[in-house]
């Protein structure tokens, strides 16, 4: 945003002190977008690998299935026990196998979830802090066409609330 200040303002030093202030509050903001930013990334990272690992349990999931099928198949078609003990032998540790590390997917995928989750929080958190530091360069920035006070007063509180904002998202755990 592009603010002209007139020539005749250079004297006023109420005017030095707000211009001071959007230059500061402008810094904040550019920090802030680019922690929205960089925030909103990690989140979509973070998505997708717990997509990844939802898929990656689905998948071993169906091959356990599959050889649950097989052994049901097995015992059902076959004449002699003795013979298909072998066959049924490998397609139990087989089946076995693939919903253990089912197990250990899902938990996986749900711990991946809760980072997902939290990296959402925080990208939130960015973006609340992020628009209320616009607002509050704007409210500032009205003080050099109206020259009222209260304009600045106004943004400060918007600017700090959107420091907040940026602090908690900084600091959620």
């Amino acid at each position: 945003m592009e603010v002209e200040v007139p020539h005749h303002a250079h004297a006023d030093p109420m005017s030095r002190r707000v211009g001071v202030l959007v230059s500061i509050v402008g810094i904040l903001l550019s920090v802030l977008t680019i922690s929205s930013h960089r925030a909103h990334t990690q989140a979509v990272i973070e998505r997708t690998k717990v997509n990844d690992d939802w898929a990656f349990y689905q998948a071993k999931k169906i091959r356990a299935n599959v050889y649950d099928v097989g052994l049901t198949l097995l015992g059902e078609l076959s004449g002699d026990a003795a013979r298909s003990a072998g066959a049924a032998q490998k397609l139990t540790a087989a089946r076995d196998k693939e919903a253990n590390e089912a197990k250990a997917l899902q938990e996986d995928a749900r711990d991946q979830e809760k980072r997902s989750d939290l990296e959402e929080d925080r990208a939130l958190r960015y973006d609340i802090g992020e628009g209320m530091l616009e607002l509050g360069l704007v409210l500032c920035s009205l003080y050099f066409l109206s020259r009222n006070t209260l304009f600045p007063l106004i943004g400060i509180v918007a600017s700090i609330g959107g420091v907040a904002m940026g602090i908690a998202g900084y600091v959620l755990k």
